[in-house]
């Protein structure tokens, strides 16, 4: 049963990754690999348990000297320990993810994303990349990388008229969503993951991860500054009807951006002032947001209210993202519990024994595979390190190398290929990229700007004695 967790585990892997020629939502698949795991766990629970690779069951018997080793025992300790446990810490992720989701919906609802877009008026090829970039860095920093890659990519089309010069911009938006996202606490469900579980701080992830994040952005850039030249053409599209169609004014669009914004940017000071868990913040935000909007409208025709009203709104939530986190979470909750995942950690520390080695590894393999999975099991794998831990201990403590190289590596070594992202997969899918055409224009250059900055993280943790 143990080795069967591990099959299954394998078998839902390649579903999910093989999402589009199935033609079976991966949302589906998660949802049955995350169930089947905990069957197979609790169906052979006395045997899994039995080898002794549970950390999680040798800390129950600590607490509980008084349980025996008999099936009612195994199943005492699978049903109201450990799932209790895991759906919690997974619950909190979910909540996020449903309210900022939700909050970025209501401003794109109104428009408000026009105030960056109605801003950018150059054609020059290498001015408009780096505008583009920039912009995309420090919003997806903000709001999470995907709706930002979803909100850039189509700020392209209004922008850029050609297709092969849009692939590279919409290949920058992807590096640029990535990289943004990882020195953020709520830009990448990776480092929201990581902040939720308390492994990072907000001002040490910024601080800490900044330099690196925007040195693998900056690389692709100078290298694309040199080979781009020229100017865009602009295509003509007419916004006429959509102008008379808008159900939302000016200030109505400038407020609730600015309301949706700060909403987001509370969350970390909600988290620091209160210390209840970041999701509480950000229900209370789309709480506040959802009153206001409410007020703002109670006196518009039907017709306009079911466009900007949360209720509407939440229809266009995606649901489906959240069902995916919930089942591929759910299932790497699972081998944590039986102790795969500490079979795996020993094995990298024996076999690599080197912090910066393995989040290479890691930030490799998520260019293949989902982070959100990787990133779950690095948390299971390694416990938090004791604050005054000495040696290599010191690296997993709160704020430790190897969690900020983990979020660093995680976030961005997904950009190496167009299928290693959910930024990736929403440009390839809204702008038809070729997966070839990326891995020859792009792929080396998301490699080198990826290398550059481990490279200097390392240089960054030297200086600091952190080395």
């Amino acid at each position: 049963m143990f080795l069967l967790m591990v099959v299954i585990f394998i078998l839902g892997y390649v579903a999910i990754a093989m999402e589009h020629p199935l033609k079976v939502d991966k949302a589906a698949s998660a949802l049955i690999l995350g169930s089947l795991i905990w069957v197979t766990y609790i169906l052979g629970g006395m045997d899994i348990l039995g080898l002794g690779f549970s950390p999680a069951w040798k800390d129950y018997l600590l607490a509980n000297p008084n349980a025996g080793t008999d099936a009612h025992s195994y199943i005492d300790f699978i049903v109201h320990s450990e799932i209790i446990h895991h759906l919690g810490e997974i619950s909190e992720i979910l909540f996020f993810l449903l309210g900022a989701m939700t909050i970025v919906e209501i401003v794109d609802s109104h428009q408000g994303f026009k105030i960056i877009t109605d801003r950018i008026n150059t054609t020059n090829k290498v001015k408009l990349l780096w505008i583009i970039s920039v912009i995309t860095f420090f919003l997806s920093a903000v709001l999470d990388n995907l709706t930002t890659t979803i909100v850039m990519v189509a700020l392209l089309r209004k922008l850029v008229d050609d297709k092969g010069t849009r692939w590279f911009f919409a290949s920058m938006i992807i590096l640029a969503a990535n990289a943004g996202g990882a020195w953020s606490p709520i830009g990448d469900v990776t480092t929201i993951m990581l902040w939720i579980g308390g492994q990072v701080t907000t001002v040490n992830i910024i601080a800490k991860v900044f330099i690196p994040s925007l040195i693998t952005l900056v690389i692709p850039l100078v290298v694309l500054s040199f080979t781009q030249k020229g100017h865009v053409a602009r295509p003509k599209v007419s916004t006429e009807k959509e102008h008379v169609t808008d159900p939302t004014t000016a200030f109505e669009r400038n407020f609730i951006f600015s309301m949706g914004i700060g909403a987001l940017l509370f969350v970390p000071v909600f988290k620091t002032i209160t210390h209840l868990p970041p999701y509480m913040g950000m229900l209370l935000g789309l709480g506040v947001l959802w009153v206001i909007t409410e007020i703002m409208h109670r006196n518009k025709n039907k017709e306009e209210k079911s466009r900007v009203t949360v209720v509407s709104i939440l229809r266009k939530v995606d649901v489906p993202t959240v069902l995916f986190f919930l089942g591929i979470l759910s299932a790497v909750a699972g081998l944590q519990s039986a102790g795969h995942l500490s079979i795996l950690a020993d094995y990298l520390n024996q076999n690599l024994g080197n912090i910066f080695t393995i989040n290479l590894v890691i930030g490799l393999l998520s260019a293949v595979v989902d982070n959100v999975p990787l990133v779950a099991g690095a948390m299971g794998m390694y416990e938090i390190a004791p604050a005054g831990s000495m040696g290599y201990a010191a690296n997993f403590m709160v704020d430790g190398n190897f969690w900020e190289l983990l979020a660093y590596c995680a976030g961005t070594g997904g950009s190496i290929l167009i299928i290693g992202s959910a930024a990736g997969v929403a440009a390839m899918g809204m702008e038809k990229i070729d997966f070839i055409w990326y891995l020859k224009k792009i792929s080396l250059l998301a490699l080198l700007g990826y290398l550059a900055g481990i490279g200097a993280y390392y240089v960054q943790a030297m200086m600091l004695g952190h080395v």
